[in-house]
């Protein structure tokens, strides 16, 4: 994986966390930062409608799909979608969420964070095969059954107990990385959707292994805490989200380069 990290702001969340600050640091390891301003687009707050979906596209022309992109809070979700559609050969999806993002639409045209791995599967001629890592098992069990084929589910439960759910991934296929924060517990950091119970530790295991097992070409992380901007948390919530954002951004490319998280 690169040493590229694209921020992208839609909400003004980034402005007040200090992930600028962290990231700043970074740069003593040759990392690339680029930071793309997206609170002038229109139309993309959990829906994205066809017009902020075209700009958006215009304005990630220079950036690949390798490296770590930073996608705001969860209601930015579905640009995992326009980033895997950078990815010119065959790929499984990896998704650490506490939500499968698979609803059916609720307007067909538009993409949304709630269903954008369906339009994923439905539209990208690339991907082979969708896995949820630490999904809660409810929400797994009311994805709409086309998807279901395509698609491999180890639930938040599975992954607590450390069950074997990286055979799944094929030797031979690299793997884009979409993690959304609200996998965690609120006892590890805030998100505004519902959230899951895995530990920080737990999640990083995950990542370790499956750079330790596959070739991971990118990766992205959303689930920001929207209320660090918009309800003025307090100093504790955003030093938490900070933290996770740090760790995780160490862990990913310290494994991106060949090294040791």
């Amino acid at each position: 994986m690169k040493n590229n990290i694209v921020i992208m702001n839609f909400s003004g969340v980034y402005e007040v966390q200090g992930l600028k600050a962290v990231l700043e640091a970074g740069k003593t390891n040759n990392h690339i930062i680029s930071q793309l301003d997206c609170q002038d687009i229109p139309g993309t707050n959990c829906y994205c409608d066809s017009l902020a979906e075209e700009e958006i596209e215009k304005r990630i022309v220079p950036f690949g799909p390798e490296g770590l992109h930073f996608l705001d809070s969860g209601n930015y979700h579905y640009m995992t979608k326009l980033w895997t559609e950078k990815l010119r050969e065959p790929f499984v999806l990896a998704v650490a969420d506490h939500h499968p993002d698979m609803q059916p639409p609720l307007f067909q045209e538009l993409l949304s964070c709630g269903c954008w791995v369906n339009r994923v599967l439905e539209e990208n001629p690339y991907v082979k095969k969708v896995v949820l890592l630490g999904a809660d098992a409810e929400l797994v069990a009311a994805v709409p059954e086309p998807y279901r084929s395509r698609m491999v589910a180890y639930d938040e439960s599975q992954i607590a107990r450390d069950d074997r759910w990286e055979n799944c991934f094929p030797k031979d296929l690299p793997v884009y990385l979409s993690i959304d924060k609200d996998i965690l517990s609120p006892s590890q950091v805030h998100t505004n959707w519902q959230q899951g119970t895995l530990t920080l530790s737990q999640l990083r295991n995950v990542i370790l292994e499956l750079f330790h097992h596959c070739r991971v070409s990118g990766a992205d992380i959303c689930g920001e805490c929207a209320d660090a901007l918009f309800h003025a948390a307090d100093d504790k919530v955003i030093l938490q989200d900070d933290s996770v954002n740090g760790r995780l951004l160490h862990t990913l490319m310290a494994l991106g380069n060949g090294g040791k998280a």
